[in-house]
Order: C-alpha cells, then sequence, then structure tokens
C-alpha cells in the first residue's frame, strides 16, 4: 500500500453533528505533544533556560491542533484549513518558529547562528506535531505540504490509536485504548531519552 494517502484515497470524513458535540476528529494526545516537546528542548537546552522558552516550546506542539476551531464553522475536515491541514504543515511549522524566535528572543542576535539554531528548534517542535498525528491509525492523513500541495500523508508505522475530542469519550474505553498506545509507544521511549540526556549531561559534567 503506497505511504502516501490524498483525500480521495483516505478514508470517508468522519460525520459530525451540529456544532461538533460528538467527536469531531481524532488525533493524538496534547499531552504527548507537549511530551516530545520537552524531549526536544531538553536536547536544545544545554545551561539555563528562560522559562519564556519552556512555554513557547509547549505552545508551539498544541498550537497546530487550533484548526478544530474551524469546526464550528462550517470548515470540512479536508478543506485547506481544515484538521491535520495547513496549520499541520512544515511551512506552518516553519513561519511560526521564525516569528516566535523574532518576538519572544530580541536578545538573539536575528540571522545570527544561535538565532538560526533557535528557529530551528521551534520548527522541529511545531513540526512533530503533524508527524505524531500521521503515526495515529485514523482520521485523514497530514497536509505536510499545504498550501502548496494538498495531499494528506500518514507515515509507514502509524502504533498510536487515536484519542476522542469530547471529554465524555475520552473517559471511556476509547480514550483508556488511546492513553495506553500512547504511554507504550511515546511517553515510555520519551522518558528513557529523558533520563539518557541528564545521565550523559551529568557525566559530562564530571569529566
Amino acid at each position: 500500500m503506497d505511504w502516501t494517502q490524498s483525500l480521495k484515497e483516505t478514508s470517508k470524513e468522519p460525520a459530525r453533528p451540529a456544532r461538533c458535540r460528538r467527536v469531531v476528529d481524532q488525533l493524538a494526545s496534547e499531552f504527548s505533544h507537549a511530551l516530545i516537546a520537552v524531549l526536544l528542548g531538553k536536547a536544545y537546552a544545554r545551561t539555563a533556560t528562560p522559562w519564556r522558552f519552556w512555554g513557547l516550546t509547549i505552545l508551539c506542539s498544541i498550537l497546530p491542533d487550533a484548526d478544530v476551531v474551524g469546526f464550528f464553522f462550517g470548515i470540512k475536515y479536508g478543506d485547506l484549513l481544515g484538521h491535520r491541514g495547513l496549520t499541520h504543515s512544515l511551512c506552518f511549522a516553519l513561519t511560526l518558529a521564525m516569528v516566535i524566535v523574532w518576538f519572544a528572543f530580541k536578545d538573539v542576535v536575528r540571522f545570527s547562528r544561535a538565532w538560526w539554531i533557535l528557529s530551528i528548534q521551534f520548527f522541529l517542535v511545531t513540526a512533530s506535531h503533524g508527524f505524531l498525528d500521521a503515526m495515529t491509525n485514523g482520521g485523514l492523513g497530514v497536509a505536510f505540504f499545504s498550501p502548496f500541495d494538498t495531499t494528506r500523508y500518514f507515515l509507514p508505522w502509524r502504533p498510536l490509536t487515536v484519542p476522542p475530542i469530547e471529554l465524555t469519550l475520552f473517559f471511556g474505553p476509547m480514550g483508556l485504548a488511546a492513553v495506553v498506545s500512547e504511554f507504550v509507544w511515546i511517553w515510555i521511549p520519551a522518558l528513557v531519552v529523558l533520563v539518557g540526556l541528564a545521565v550523559h549531561r551529568k557525566m559530562t559534567l564530571r569529566i
């Protein structure tokens, strides 16, 4: 099976009642997105880092899901501004990263090596959201190359069970299955890497 999926090739768009009172989409948990963001932040931050760095890091990791607001305004799942569309693209990740660094880190000399490295950090944090969603087993794929190409993509390996957005369903069997899959495939590996980074840096300081 081709690992790319266009809108025509994906599963049917889920039906959604008025004002999205039921499941409007399925996506990787925001907690997992934030954890991956912290992991990337730890890999970047070798010295003391201001709190605004961590706050913006987590914000960038969950901001792509702001597109779910579009459901309340009649924007369809498969539209350019639909869920997993433009805000999940690499173009959006790059734009957001540069805006964040430009306005929130004025103490970093613009276009210096440090400025570009910080921009890459926020780009990776934002882009990680789309890649996690592309590892789920439901919904439509991710429009990585939007707005230039609206083709939706999934990764070849999709071990994550998609959780429901609606809280009443999240605390049921669907939500439990999603939590278990994320714990196994995201939380455990991420925590292992975080501990490994901490140990490595501690040993490096002793040398």
